[in-house]
């Protein structure tokens, strides 16, 4: 068995070894944190929710690879997508038995649970995908199961869905968080679902962070609208003004219109990996040799 920060010939990966410890920083501090009695009378409860949330987090991550490695033109990003993707799927394992845990290993109890609780429903749902799609993101299954590989793994962006919605209703009153993560979510898929040609191009990315803005406005007035007694048209005037501070639409403009900025400044500041020019000196005539960079 490899182990994930070598490549087939032994060779050591920095980026993969970089983003391996990078995905065990959470589970790290908050296992420390709760040994050193620091999360208070409801540690269990508070490392449930933490770990949902970082299995949330690691899921958009992983869905932002294939766009950031087209902007930034660095393919080798790509290389960590699998990695990422599993990492979303332990959190998500892990806040499971958490609440196993929590329950005490009442599983009679933990099924009910899930059963019968709408939002824990989905969330399983949820998980069961993550865990379907790791157990055949290996290189065996990708040769094995051939163009139904990539179908089958199309299904991140339902799971996604599900997992989003789980998040929104376990927040229960406060669904800011929820709605900057949605948001985040809208724009990776309305950027899958530009043409090719429309990707490359930078007039693409500032109408893009628009929509995304304006469609979490959508998202949170519909939530508040059918989920909860608050008035929806004030959270929609909330998001019309910055005057009692920014909401989740607000961030998701602010970061996708960052974005756009970084593509812009990608396409016309020179690329440190642009070719090099080193001149050779020799008895003869000066030679002039290019290299390209890694």
């Amino acid at each position: 068995m490899r182990v994930p920060w070598l490549d087939r010939h032994g060779r050591f990966l920095p980026l993969k070894a970089v983003v391996l410890l990078l995905g065990a920083i959470p589970g790290i501090l908050f296992g420390y944190w709760w040994i050193a009695g620091d999360l208070g009378g409801r540690a269990v409860n508070d490392v449930i929710h933490a770990s949902g949330l970082w299995a949330m987090r690691f899921l958009l991550v992983a869905l932002a690879i294939t766009p950031f490695a087209r902007l930034l033109d660095w393919s080798r990003l790509l290389t960590v997508r699998r990695m990422v993707g599993v990492t979303a799927a332990a959190y998500a394992i892990l806040h499971l038995l958490l609440y196993v845990v929590e329950q005490k290993f009442a599983l009679l109890v933990v099924v009910t649970e899930i059963y019968t609780r709408f939002y824990l429903t989905i969330g399983f749902v949820a998980l069961v995908g993550l865990i379907a799609l790791t157990a055949t993101s290996t290189d065996a299954w990708i040769r094995w199961m051939g163009k139904s590989w990539k179908r089958l793994h199309r299904l991140v962006y339902p799971i996604a869905v599900l997992a989003l919605w789980h998040y929104a209703l376990q927040s229960k009153a406060n669904v800011s968080e929820a709605v900057f993560a949605a948001g985040l979510f809208v724009w990776l898929m309305l950027w899958r679902a530009l043409p090719e040609t429309w990707r490359r191009s930078v007039l693409a990315y500032p109408p893009l962070a628009v929509a995304a803005c304006l469609l979490t406005m959508g998202i949170e007035f519909g939530w508040y609208g059918i989920a909860s007694g608050v008035d929806p048209w004030r959270v929609l005037g909330a998001n019309l003004s910055v005057a009692f501070g920014l909401r989740p639409a607000h961030w998701v403009f602010i970061v996708t219109a960052c974005v756009a900025a970084v593509f812009t400044l990608r396409r016309f500041v020179p690329s440190k990996r642009a070719v090099s020019v080193n001149v050779v000196r020799s008895s003869g005539p000066t030679r002039v040799r290019t290299a390209s960079g890694s």
